[in-house]
């Protein structure tokens, strides 16, 4: 599961391009979460008596953009610092929430599956099967990182 020197200049390369419109890309993210697992709505607790839609609700478009964010700044990071670096007292966090509120591998994998979609939205034609392995590599060491302290 090495981040090599290319998948990383990859990532670094699309993530300047990608996080300039961190905002609209990151709603997007969860609006495909969402709407390939509407079930995956409730797990948000900002989310479930809101009548507001959701790519209106500003607690959503606030939680999107610091998800997208943090998924690209740890990508960029991957390969300099050999592992995962949202910070440990975050990681700890981000498993204890994921637990507590029942995330499963499969809300895992629909979230990488919507993810890849959104990049692959954002950078056009600069999209690439190097490029979905990639990011996909990225993710899934985040992924790890947080499953890892989902205890």
């Amino acid at each position: 599961m090495a981040f090599t020197a290319e998948q990383e200049s990859l990532v670094v390369n699309s993530w300047n391009v990608l996080k300039n419109n961190s905002g609209d890309l990151g709603l997007k993210f969860f609006l495909k979460i969402f709407s390939a697992a509407p079930e995956a709505k409730p797990l948000f607790s900002y989310l479930k008596d809101s009548s507001v839609p959701l790519e209106q609700n500003p607690k959503l478009k606030t939680h999107a953009n610091l998800v997208f964010v943090m998924i690209g700044e740890s990508a960029v990071q991957l390969r300099k610092a050999g592992k995962v670096t949202v910070g440990e007292s975050n990681l700890k966090h981000l498993g204890s929430v994921h637990l507590k509120i029942g995330v499963q591998d499969a809300h895992f994998a629909v979230a990488k599956s919507a993810f890849l979609e959104t990049i692959k939205e954002g950078v056009g034609e600069e999209w690439s099967a190097a490029l979905s392995d990639a990011w996909g590599l990225a993710y899934d060491h985040l992924i790890s990182a947080i499953k890892s302290e989902m205890k």
